[in-house]
């Protein structure tokens, strides 16, 4: 993860339905400045950006030399034409991830630093092959969360308008909105279409929660993580030191649903119970790598199980990844997402943003997982039906033993407590 005055780079290439203030990232745009780029020297900016850092030197076999002095060719007669063809430019790679934002979606953009959005709080991807727009996960506890909106799911039209061909920040443009007011979603879900009239709100968001929870393998530490946003270690690591100040024999960590975010924050709770080992590497054009590893300040030493579902993505995969290419967590559930790709978002000189895809990531042991995901060690699959239920109507047996996946996860984290011989508290 760099964050510098010129990029920041995400773990994650969602779109987040909220409002941020970029600069609180140290991403200051350039929008203000007495000098403003020319209409078509954006453009030009935009094209040199790509030339320097995206991830295929080939360009998707995309000639992109051609492409500069087909679009330089051109008369501008003002911002909105160069952003028209800025746009036009970029498709040329038929990279969903690689996208341009004019000023008011760039200003709009959510990079969850502090804490607080408005939206209906869903993280939103085109699919790479079917260009659909689908559902990485809903945010727990936000509106489109407690609508039904379930990951996976895909976006037929948004307030009436068919969604087919459009880009994500379109999307974004459509589904915003001031809070209380309503956006109306038709989902595909398997063969079924389903409609979803949400209401907007300003949602603040904590991206940890934790509990003791008395279960047949003894006083065990949850911890369920919504999101790698800047605070999240900070929040990983109070859940930690105070669970262990209550002994608990071991901890299942909940990554379900969760969609990832920044890619530094992942490095530093992966840190928090990883002593040795590697944690994640980036490979960039030219083949240079750029490795994290562990500092030897592990939190805690005891078992621990991971959660993980179709929900958990990016950052998340890069956690359950090392835990599990390290053999320092069992992973129970179902196929993650299959996102190993990072982003640098960049300002330009009129306010407006790019994001770039720059890097393909890889787990501790060379796993490239873009496409394919990250195998469970032990699957337990749930029934569309018992998916709902336990997601949106009977929220209060999650994370019991009534969730067939957390059922699992305390039988498996049983036999590690048996095996490593550590002490139980009370039953």
């Amino acid at each position: 993860m760099v964050i510098t005055k010129s990029r920041l780079v995400l773990g994650a290439t969602a779109v987040t339905l909220s409002t941020i203030a970029v600069t609180s990232l140290g991403i200051h745009s350039r929008g203000q400045a007495l000098f403003k780029a020319s209409p078509k020297e954006l453009v030009d900016e935009v094209w040199q950006i790509v030339q320097r850092q995206y991830v295929d030197g080939t360009f998707n076999q995309v000639d992109w030399q051609a492409v500069r002095k087909e679009y330089l060719s051109k008369s501008y007669n003002n911002p909105q034409d160069a952003y028209k063809s800025i746009r036009e430019m970029l498709k040329k790679l038929d990279d969903p991830y690689t996208r341009f934002m004019d000023p008011s979606e760039f200003k709009n953009m959510q990079v969850d630093t502090s804490g607080e959005l408005t939206g209906i709080g869903i993280t939103i991807s085109q699919d790479e092959k079917t260009k659909q727009l689908v559902v990485i996960a809903p945010i727990e506890d936000t509106p489109a969360f407690k609508a039904g909106v379930l990951a996976k799911d895909i976006i037929l039209k948004i307030n009436g308008k068919d969604t087919k061909g459009m880009d994500t920040n379109q999307a974004v443009s459509l589904i915003r909105g001031e809070a209380g007011s309503k956006v109306s979603l038709t989902i595909q879900r398997d063969k079924q279409i389903k409609q979803f009239d949400i209401t907007r709100a300003r949602i603040e968001i904590h991206p940890v929660k934790f509990s003791e929870k008395k279960t047949p393998a003894g006083n065990l530490g949850y911890i369920r993580l919504n999101q790698f946003s800047a605070n999240a270690g900070k929040e990983m690591q109070t859940a930690i030191k105070n669970l262990e100040s209550k002994k608990v024999a071991g901890y299942i960590l909940d990554l379900r649903g969760n969609p990832g975010g920044l890619l530094f924050s992942s490095v530093d709770i992966a840190r928090m119970w990883i002593d040795k080992g590697k944690i994640v590497s980036t490979v960039e054009r030219q083949g240079e790598a750029e490795k994290e590893e562990a500092n030897g300040r592990a939190l805690t030493n005891k078992p621990l199980v991971v959660l993980v579902d179709k929900g958990s993505a990016s950052a998340s995969e890069i956690l359950s990844g090392a835990l599990q290419d390290n053999k320092r967590a069992t992973l129970v559930g179902t196929q993650t997402f299959g996102k190993g790709l990072v982003q640098s978002v960049r300002p330009l000189e009129d306010g407006s943003g790019l994001a770039v895809t720059i890097a393909h990531y890889y787990t501790p042991n060379g796993t490239d997982i873009n496409h394919k995901g990250i195998s469970p060690d032990v699957k337990v699959d749930l029934s569309k039906k018992q998916m709902e239920d336990l997601w949106l109507h009977e929220r209060d047996k999650l994370a019991t033993l009534a969730d067939p996946q957390f059922a699992k996860a305390v039988e498996e984290i049983g036999k590690k407590i048996a095996v490593k011989g550590t002490p139980t508290a009370e039953k």
